[in-house]
């Protein structure tokens, strides 16, 4: 029998006996019903929720003139006692969503992420938080006639279970939903995927396949790039199609899989105004030299390549060459345009 309908018995005979309040299961149900808007979806916090603890509180702000909203739900019992199970903060407004981007990425830009699963408009970074940017078609645009749109984050705290898979995407989703609620903002429901790795934070070594596997994937132009033809080189696919960022990383195939530092060549997309920032910066001194601009959606588009500056038969033509096939592979599936080359 599931936990829930254990609980849902226990809650009637409690409330026979009255005090049910004083119950911890019995509150952590009425919780899940109303928290965060009721945004909690019960079957991922059942996988989610540390053994021996239950949810015990929350806590939730909304500013709709602002265009802000944020929830948190704590735990209660076991070694989680009083520690965090869930925070959400979401902003329509511009200036709080590029505070939060520029917070994420602060390496240049080339910051360790991971895509989110089957097209998701997100990403996980670097700190293992979900984050989520949907359209808001209920709102009117901005004072410079951009559309509106939610940026949504998602924090679970350090003990939650987030290896179940696919359960942490699902309470991602789930929020998402609420958060648009709450501001009015009408984003068209996100779909939980059916099938996702654990939730984990993005590892500085990301797990490389042979170039040849990455057909089909938003890097699959390396097959293509012109890499020198030992048959030996590694990619690790870090974008999908719908993420306001994504990264593509090849490795030189002289390094092993177990190298501590490999030669590596890391080509980043940003979406937005606010990633305009990040092509203006520099690289070790130098001004950035290998930079592509675009247009989607009536925003700026930046795309860049850095890397290992001795990779033998990888100069600078096949490394321009690779920055104009990641590039136009983006603004072709994105529906982009004006695309130009900076190098």
């Amino acid at each position: 029998m599931r936990r829930w309908v254990k609980v849902s018995v226990a809650a009637a005979v409690i409330l026979g006996v009255g005090g049910y309040v004083a119950q911890p299961y019995v509150k952590e149900w009425v919780l899940i019903r109303d928290a965060c808007g009721g945004g909690l979806p019960r079957d991922a916090v059942e996988q989610l929720t540390p053994d021996g603890s239950v949810l015990d509180s929350e806590e939730s702000t909304r500013t709709k003139e602002l265009g802000s909203y944020t929830c948190e739900v704590t735990l209660a019992g076991g070694e989680a006692d009083g520690e965090r199970f869930v925070s959400v903060a979401a902003y329509t407004r511009r200036d709080d969503q590029d505070r939060v981007l520029t917070s994420v990425f602060t390496q240049n830009g080339f910051d360790q992420q991971a895509p989110l699963p089957e097209g998701m408009p997100g990403f996980v970074d670097q700190f293992g938080s979900i984050r989520l940017l949907v359209p808001c078609p209920d709102l009117p645009a901005d004072d410079d006639g951009r559309k509106h749109k939610l940026l949504v984050s998602v924090h679970a705290g350090r003990d939650v279970l987030t290896g179940v898979p696919g359960a942490a995407h699902r309470m991602a989703v789930a929020l998402t939903g609420a958060a648009s609620d709450e501001l009015g903002c009408g984003a068209e429901p996100l779909k939980a995927p059916e099938r996702a790795a654990p939730l984990a934070v993005p590892p500085d070594d990301p797990k490389r396949v042979p170039v040849a596997r990455a057909e089909g994937t938003a890097c699959g132009w390396v097959t293509g790039a012109g890499l020198p033809a030992d048959g030996r080189w590694q990619i690790a696919v870090g974008a999908n199609d719908a993420s306001p960022s994504g990264r593509c990383d090849v490795f030189s195939a002289e390094d092993g899989e177990d190298t501590e530092d490999p030669s590596r060549l890391a080509l980043a997309s940003w979406y937005g105004d606010w990633s305009n920032r990040l092509t203006a910066l520099r690289d070790n001194g130098t001004p950035r030299s290998m930079t592509a601009t675009a247009q989607c959606e009536g925003e700026a588009a930046n795309y860049a390549l850095v890397g290992s500056q001795d990779i033998p038969g990888v100069g600078v033509t096949v490394r321009q060459r690779m920055l104009k096939l990641f590039a136009e592979g983006e603004v072709r599936r994105r529906g982009c345009s004006g695309l130009r080359f900076h190098f």
